[in-house]
């Protein structure tokens, strides 16, 4: 019980953030923010969080790596951490970094693309590590990584490799046993598909490969297609898990803000179904829950309603649409006469739909009645 009547000492001072405090209260400082923030995150909103985050920020500039390190650990197991000082010390020195670069699931693709581009290869080795790494990370490292990164990366069974980014590694293994050895080991690999992506200098060490034990035999050729189906059949379904990285990756770039109608785009551009409906929930300011009702309802209206209020484009509502991890996949036939409606239906309309349907909520009386909704078609 000693440290805490120093903890709370120190956590009193404030005056640190204006860098009138020793070293050492700084450092206490930074420690306690973050141990209370890991008590209470889920419990607080956007502004409390916020306010987190800029006090972290303010902290991280004033004090040395080991107090850096200390808070990066804190922060690398919360769901719901802030997001600007989360990047602010995944682009640190490694040893502050890498807790955050191998745990944290505040980092979204994008952010660990950049720091893949910008840090040093001991940051795209632990990057090619995560438990997760998503075909547009490690293209990314195959691309700015060195031999240890990239052999990490291929050795990662949880790494997903794309047919470009495989072509890209064939033509490094033919210079680096390590990476040839781990791409032997790697299953589910279709090598007639990848032969065709490959140029003539790289055929002779794809025969290497597949001589060495990955022949594409008929059966082998099954079970790719096995994966490919059930890739095709996991876009329909909800993930609470997926749901909840979606939803703090988000949370963490309106924390930056940097959460816009651009941003919808991009997610749509690449396939984040979970990330594209957290982010219109919290764009239109609905409970988590509510998004995820849409969702299980296959409630294509609410979806038209809450998209056309926020002004997006038919392509990527369409895109949206066929993306959003909903309980059954969309039918052709309702893709199209749902962006039918879309288009039909105004910004206002939408809005006011919207309005009435959040006052109903509010009052327990739930959604907006036919007549309004009739305006959606």
């Amino acid at each position: 019980m000693q440290d805490t009547t120093q903890d709370v000492k120190a956590f009193g001072t404030f005056r640190a953030l204006e860098g009138n405090g020793d070293a050492a209260e700084r450092e206490q400082l930074f420690r306690n923010v973050a141990r209370l923030l890991s008590y209470v995150c889920m419990k607080c909103d956007d502004d409390q969080v916020e306010q987190y985050d800029e006090v972290l920020c303010q902290l991280a500039e004033l004090v040395e790596v080991e107090g850096r390190s200390e808070v990066a650990k804190v922060l690398s197991t919360l769901e719901r951490a802030p997001g600007t000082v989360v990047v602010k010390l995944a682009n640190d020195a490694i040893e502050v970094a890498q807790p955050l670069l191998e745990f944290s699931s505040v980092l979204s693709d994008d952010d660990l693309i950049e720091i893949v581009g910008a840090k040093s290869e001991a940051h795209r080795e632990i990057i090619a590590g995560r438990s997760t790494v998503a075909e547009r990370v490690g293209d990314a490292i195959v691309v700015h990584g060195g031999a240890k990164s990239v052999t990490r990366l291929v050795a990662n069974q949880n790494a997903q490799l794309g047919d470009e980014t495989l072509a890209k590694l064939v033509e490094k293994a033919a210079q680096d046993c390590d990476i040839a050895q781990n791409l032997r080991g790697r299953s589910g690999l279709n090598w007639e598909k990848l032969q065709a992506k490959i140029d003539e200098a790289s055929e002779t060490v794809v025969e290497k490969l597949t001589d060495a034990g990955l022949q594409s035999d008929e059966k082998t050729i099954e079970q790719v297609n096995a994966v490919v189906f059930n890739r095709i059949q996991n876009r329909a379904g909800f993930s609470g898990a997926n749901w909840r990285i979606a939803w703090n990756q988000v949370k963490a770039l309106g924390d930056r803000k940097q959460l816009n109608p651009q941003s919808l785009v991009r997610f749509s551009r690449f396939g984040y179904g979970h990330h594209f409906g957290a982010a219109m929930a919290c764009m239109l300011n609905l409970k988590p829950a509510v998004f995820v009702k849409w969702l299980a309802k296959q409630d294509y209206r609410a979806l038209i309603v809450g998209a056309k209020t926020l002004g997006l484009s038919p392509d990527v509502f369409e895109q949206g649409m066929m993306i959003l991890p909903w309980r059954e996949f969309p039918t052709v036939d309702e893709i199209k006469e749902s962006k039918v409606r879309f288009e039909g239906l105004s910004e206002v309309d939408a809005a006011n739909i919207l309005d009435v349907w959040c006052r109903n909520e509010a009052k327990g009386k739930g959604e907006p009645r036919s007549e309004e909704m009739a305006l959606v078609g």
